[in-house]
């Protein structure tokens, strides 16, 4: 059973990386081509925070802060002047989560500027916030496990279409990279993806759902 369980959250990642890729590549088929390589104006690479008790970045914020970091790089390496905002605030410990984030982006050894969304307390006040702090970026990347980087896709085209049609995909999957949580966050994101994309298709102007 333990095999299957980790067999099942490698393919829903894998899967849900597999779908960002092809969908946003298709959306931006008149102008950036995938992964940035015709770029050479800037891009936001934008990471969700995690609750994070202690006074260092948990696990799971230190996994999403690798997924910014390479995503940065690779935009960076092809010619985007990348921005990193961190989101989060302190939703279960004293320090927000986006300052926790940074932390972890700098040890990775990102040296580029990063900005601080240090006050949102869910996914959807993540992506309003980010909002504010975008420098007219030509790419937005959204990075966090690829079924809540979808959710955070989906908020965004709720928020602002036209700025939703900027997506380029993270680089949020990896074979073999946080196993043994991937089950965890594959049942708990599908069913949260399923619950965003209803709200979406019945109407833009519904309140978003609540998160713990």
């Amino acid at each position: 059973m333990t095999l299957v369980a980790l067999a099942f959250g490698e393919a829903v990642h894998a899967r849900a990386a597999h779908r960002a890729r092809t969908a946003l590549a298709a959306a931006r088929a008149a102008g950036v081509v995938h992964g940035a390589a015709r770029t050479s104006g800037r891009c936001s690479v934008i990471v969700l925070g995690f609750g994070n008790r202690g006074t260092g970045p948990n696990v799971v914020n230190r996994w999403r802060a690798r997924i910014a970091h390479r995503t940065a790089q690779r935009l960076a390496a092809a010619g985007a002047a990348v921005t990193i905002i961190c989101c989060g605030g302190p939703v279960r410990g004293v320090h927000p989560e986006a300052d926790l984030l940074a932390e972890a982006i700098r040890v990775d050894g990102w040296r580029g500027p990063i900005l601080l969304d240090r006050t949102s307390t869910s996914t959807w006040e993540n992506v309003a916030n980010a909002r504010e702090l975008l420098r007219g970026p030509s790419l937005i990347a959204i990075c966090s496990n690829g079924l809540h980087a979808a959710k955070a896709r989906e908020y965004l085209r709720r928020q602002d279409p036209a700025l939703a049609e900027r997506l380029v995909p993270a680089d949020d999957y990896r074979f073999g990279e946080m196993t043994l949580v991937k089950p965890i966050f594959a049942v708990v994101g599908l069913w949260k993806l399923r619950r965003a994309r209803a709200v979406s298709r019945e109407t833009v102007h519904r309140a978003p759902i609540a998160e713990p």
